[in-house]
Formats: structure tokens, C-alpha cells, sequence
């Protein structure tokens, strides 16, 4: 099986839009780990496209938040105004199917999750190398999936030792090692790459890649300013941070 993995789509229907269509030729299958929603002006396009395409979601703090699960007083300012307008947009069927979607999950030998493996409802952010190898007693499957931190990047371990890798990671799976991998973020990529980030994982050839899509950013970021939302979450979209 070939899988996309996505991650913090963040109401970014044309960044979205742009990672299915690219991915649509490459894969059996797409994984979704969470945040669909919150910053971005489609929350409703993004999360029927992602129920439509996406043989499995877990959900993300953005998802618990708009569905009334976490205090909104744990977000900054910026994200606490995007999750009541994004409550706002929705009804009570799509915020009850983002309050319903499991924190973790497992699809062959990885497991999905949106933050950290350790405590997931604890929304820890995996970014550091410490932080990365400190989570590798937290799952028992061979890969690991994350988002969160809108940075792609891996963390392996293996008899040979342990190694971190930041950015846009393109490796052959070693059947002795195990791996976080980080897939970025399709909607709001805070790498200083504004393209959309996703993963492709081929299951049977053992090869994982992060993959960058460009997409209507004028567009997205008109959208967010059109809808009354914060002018920073439109600006940094330009920016990739």
C-alpha cells in the first residue's frame, strides 16, 4: 500500500485542494492526523474533502477545541479567535464528528497521532532531538506519524544508534530501525517553505518522503482577511511560519 499522510490542513481548502490532486496518482490511500480545522476560511470544504478521501483521521487540539473538549484559554490569541469563528461556522453534526475522532490510531505497522505518541491529549510538541527520542517507548509499530509542530523532519533509532533529521526528509525504512516521522503541514507550514507539506509512504518498498505542493496562496490568504479573521494568519502563510 502507498499512503499520503496529511497533517494541519488548517481550513486551507486550496492547499488542500492542491496535496489531493497532487497526490491522487501516487497513492492507494490517504491518512489524516489532525487539525483540519482552525486559522484557515474553509472548515467546512476541508473537513467533508478530508471525510470524502481519508481511509483514516485522528484528531488534532484545533478539533478538540472547536468541538468544546480543551479551554480555549490553552491557545495564543490568534488561534482562540480562528477556533470561535471556525465553532461558529459549523454545525452541531460536523463539530460532534471533530470531537469523536480518536487521538491516536494505527494503520499497518505505524502508529498516527497528531502530537506527541507520550500522552497525546497532552498536545506536546515534538521538535528538539530529545524530544523526539524521549516518545519512542510511548508506541510498539515500526513508524510513527505526527504533525503539530508544522515542521517535517525524523527521528530514527536503531541497534546502530539514534539520529534527528530536520526539513524535508526522503528515506529508505530500515527493517532494524524505528521512526518518528514528522509530515509537516499542508495548510500552514511554519518552515520558512511556504508550500504545502505532506508525506508519501510506500509500505511495501519501505520509502517515506516529505513532499512540497505550491498552491493558491493569494487566494487562502484573501479569504482569511475577507472572513474577519486576524490579518497575521493570512501574512504568515507568504512567510511559511
Amino acid at each position: 500500500m502507498r499512503y499520503a499522510i496529511l497533517s494541519d490542513i488548517h481550513g486551507n481548502l486550496e492547499a488542500l485542494r492542491a496535496v489531493l490532486a497532487d497526490a491522487r496518482d501516487r497513492v492507494d490511500a490517504f491518512l489524516c492526523l489532525g487539525d483540519i480545522v482552525g486559522y484557515g476560511a474553509d472548515p467546512e470544504a476541508c473537513i467533508e474533502l478530508v471525510a470524502e478521501h481519508c481511509q483514516m483521521v485522528v484528531g488534532g487540539n484545533h478539533e478538540q477545541a472547536v468541538a468544546g473538549r480543551i479551554d480555549l484559554n490553552w491557545f495564543n490569541p490568534y488561534a482562540r479567535a480562528a477556533a470561535e469563528w471556525t465553532h461558529d461556522r459549523l454545525d452541531d453534526d460536523q463539530r460532534a464528528w471533530l470531537g469523536s475522532l480518536p487521538l491516536v490510531s494505527e494503520v499497518g505497522d505505524a502508529t498516527l497521532v497528531h502530537a506527541s505518541p507520550a500522552y497525546p491529549e497532552e498536545w506536546e510538541y515534538l521538535v528538539s532531538a530529545e524530544d523526539g527520542f524521549a516518545a519512542f517507548g510511548a508506541f510498539t509499530t515500526r513508524l510513527c506519524f505526527v504533525g503539530h509542530s508544522h515542521l517535517p523532519g525524523m527521528w530514527v533509532q536503531g541497534s546502530w544508534g539514534r539520529g534527528h533529521e530536520a526539513g524535508d526528509v526522503k528515506v529508505a525504512i530500515d527493517p532494524g530501525g524505528r521512526y518518528i516521522i514528522n509530515v509537516g503541514s499542508v495548510g500552514q507550514p511554519r518552515d520558512h517553505d511556504p508550500r504545502a507539506a505532506y508525506a508519501l509512504w510506500d509500505a511495501e518498498a519501505r520509502t517515506l518522503a516529505i513532499r512540497r505542493v505550491t498552491y493558491d496562496l493569494d487566494a487562502a490568504r484573501a479569504k482569511i482577511v475577507a472572513a474577519g479573521l486576524p490579518r497575521f494568519l493570512a501574512d504568515r502563510l507568504a512567510a511559511g511560519r
